[in-house]
């Protein structure tokens, strides 16, 4: 009969063989086929449903219309880290006193999407964390808000070199992830008054350049403030 010290060890050997078997898993399942859809997709709240000026106040210049204004396409470009930038820009350039819609600049990024289809799906699940509801961008134009990013610093994350590794011909060449850090700056009036907030935020993007695609295209998004490092 084995005694109890015995017993505990062989339970703890094995926990320690599934948790690494798991983890092997996972590594090999993040950077297999479906990389993209196995990151950590977005939070359930709403990104900009608790942090525009005045949430709680009155607006100010309730006689105001707002203006008209076109959004930019992504550029048609075979460098990640320009494309990236791009759509860095993209994601959290916005202003809510405009006739645009949270769908319009959705667009311009599915506009990018995948050209296979395969990780459009998973891209507009990501796009979920990164822009108001219709809901929201309504309340916020009341307060004029607006924000821009200000980029800090663009780069391949360590994690990535090591999945690429680990994934061996898994991951199409010319397929890479770029983190982004930087500054959420959002501005708006509140009695009238201009009001403002900066907040830091990292997020990863992955994208296709050639020669898996003739140009760069977006493929997925992290979990906002969750990226590779």
């Amino acid at each position: 009969m084995s005694s109890p010290h015995a017993d505990q060890r062989q339970r703890s050997r094995r926990r320690l063989i599934i948790t690494l078997i798991v983890t092997g898993l996972i590594l090999l399942l993040l950077t297999g086929i479906g990389i993209y859809g196995l990151i950590t997709g977005p939070t359930p709240q709403d990104p900009g449903g608790s942090s525009h000026p005045g949430a709680s106040e009155p607006p100010g210049a309730p006689g105001e219309e707002p203006g008209a204004r076109e959004l930019p396409s992504l550029p048609r470009t075979d460098d990640p880290e320009e494309y990236v930038r791009a759509v860095a820009e993209a994601l959290f350039a916005w202003d809510t006193f405009t006739l645009l819609t949270p769908a319009d600049h959705r667009a311009v990024l599915i506009e990018d999407a995948d050209p296979t289809g395969t990780e459009t799906p998973g891209l507009i699940a990501d796009l979920d964390g990164y822009f108001p509801s219709a809901q929201t961008w309504r309340d916020l134009a009341e307060y004029r808000t607006r924000q821009h990013l200000e980029i800090e610093d663009v780069f391949v994350p360590e994690q990535w070199h090591e999945a690429v590794a680990a994934a061996g011909d898994e991951i199409a060449d010319g397929t890479i992830a770029y983190t982004v850090d930087g500054v959420r700056h959002r501005q708006g009036v509140w009695y009238g008054d201009a009001v403002s907030s900066a907040h830091p935020v990292a997020f990863t993007v992955f994208v296709a350049c050639e020669p898996v695609f003739d140009r760069c295209q977006l493929l997925r998004l992290s979990q906002l403030d969750n990226p590779l490092r």
